[in-house]
């Protein structure tokens, strides 16, 4: 790579092994995913960004892209390659008249919430604050706010974005429209988004927080949650329910709500018989801003830690379900490793399947096992433990995965991720991306490629 000329293009800067910042610069949130790019581009600007693509164009490179990274397959790098590095965009203009946000793809979702809660405003953004908007919400982006809000690509209403060919274009309902539909959980595949553009909704205070109880009381507890979920919540109230390893080294089953409904005393009548089942060893949940809420997890999970998932939506959550999820999870390796059910329902299970990218909006439950450890001794037991979880859980797999949750080796379930949708996906691939410029991620094939 000629980067003598790139460099001279660029505001940002470009690290290579030999300059100082590369090793942490190249650090992902999974550890067990070591890369040494040759190059990584730091971008400031759209500018440098569209710089960067063409210059990959030019040297017919295939570059990573850079946001958050906190892909557990660690997409966000490559061995030996170039890296577009958007992580030190974090512009951010909030209208709250119009109730919307514009912000560039670097920031993380602590960083959003910040600016948003000036406001009194916020929108979906998955269980982390650490996590980068922009790989989360290209995916589909599964939070706490869904059954209101629906899925944090539900509220994009605009997007810019660098082609292939280093062109900045525009995608709304009225510009690029397949191509705004494509993005609304097609991931990185189009081009690399410099802007969202956001709806918010009014919250402030929810009320949240664990319902703790003792795992040898998990099959009871998993069927009231199922039964209590499915009885028909209002869309303000979401619960997942995760098996967990407590502070003391305890096996817990915890019950997460998040009710973000203006009426707070209603909010406690529909969450009270929830807290009264059974005999539960701690009840955190109370009334807390926002932003505390979407930090729950955060020390679960943090930067570099290695990690390994496996996920799949559910066709239903029937008791010999229930039972096998107890009983693998009990049998978890790792006490770090964290299993979830993700309940689906009210705005985010209202949208049709084929109205975005995304198509999972008719499961109840999304299963998700994270598996997270400390050392590399202990990678094969991890992964090994968590790819037999996930088989045993397949006789109620709906054949259908969140692609924020694919592995670096689980390239043969994109079509899972996508169903029906995945042709027309492959279009408009060929359509703005027809060389495959941009297939470091959970690649969608361009139509002739992909022989659909």
């Amino acid at each position: 790579m000629n980067l003598h000329v790139l460099r001279s293009r660029l505001r940002g800067e470009i690290l290579t092994p030999a300059s100082r910042g590369y090793d942490s610069a190249r650090q992902l949130w999974n550890a067990a995913i070591d890369r040494r790019p040759a190059a990584i581009v730091r971008c400031t600007s759209a500018a440098d960004v569209a710089s960067a693509v063409r210059f990959a164009a030019h040297e017919e490179i295939f570059p990573a892209i850079r946001a958050g990274g906190h892909n557990v397959a660690g997409l966000a790098s490559v061995d030996g390659g170039l890296v577009i590095d958007v992580s030190q965009m974090k512009r951010i203009t909030i209208d709250p008249v119009e109730r919307t946000a514009t912000c560039d793809p670097g920031l993380t979702w602590g960083e959003f919430d910040l600016a948003t809660q000036a406001f009194g405003l916020a929108t979906t953004g998955g269980i982390n604050s650490t996590t980068g908007i922009a790989g989360l919400t290209l995916g589909g982006g599964v939070g706490l706010l869904m059954g209101r809000c629906g899925l944090a690509c539900d509220n994009t209403i605009a997007y810019t974005l660098i082609t292939a060919n280093g062109d900045a274009i525009s995608a709304s309902a009225k510009e690029h429209p397949e191509l705004f539909w494509a993005l609304k959980g097609g991931g990185g595949n189009f081009g690399v988004v410099t802007s969202f553009t956001f709806r918010l909704h009014v919250v402030t205070t929810v009320i949240s927080g664990m319902i703790l109880h003792p795992f040898a009381r998990a099959r009871d507890v998993l069927r009231h949650y199922r039964d209590f979920v499915q009885g028909g919540l209002p869309d303000e109230l979401t619960v997942y329910a995760t098996a967990l390893t407590g502070p003391d080294g305890d096996s817990l089953l915890g019950l997460t709500p998040a009710y973000s409904g203006q009426n707070l005393d209603e909010g406690e009548r529909l969450l009270a018989p929830l807290r009264a089942f059974g005999s539960p060893v701690a009840d955190l949940v109370a009334r807390m801003p926002y932003r505390a809420m979407q930090q729950i997890f955060d020390a679960g999970a943090p930067f570099g830690i290695r990690s390994y998932w496996k996920s799949t939506f559910l066709e239903a959550l029937p008791d010999d379900a229930i039972d096998t999820f107890v009983e693998c999870a009990a049998a978890r390796v790792s006490p770090r490793t964290v299993v979830k059910l993700e309940h689906v329902h009210g705005a985010a299970a209202r949208v049709a399947p084929d109205a975005t990218a995304f198509p999972a909006r008719r499961h109840a439950f999304n299963f998700v096992v994270l598996s997270l450890w400390d050392e590399a001794k202990d990678d094969a037991r991890n992964v090994a433990w968590t790819r037999a979880f996930a088989g045993a859980m397949q006789p109620w797999s709906a054949r259908l995965v969140y692609v924020n949750t694919l592995g670096d080796d689980e390239g043969d379930r994109v079509r899972d991720a996508y169903g029906e949708n995945y042709a027309r996906l492959a279009q408009v691939k060929a359509t703005y991306d027809p060389a495959n410029r941009f297939r470091r991620n959970h690649n969608i094939l361009p139509l002739s490629t992909a022989g659909a």
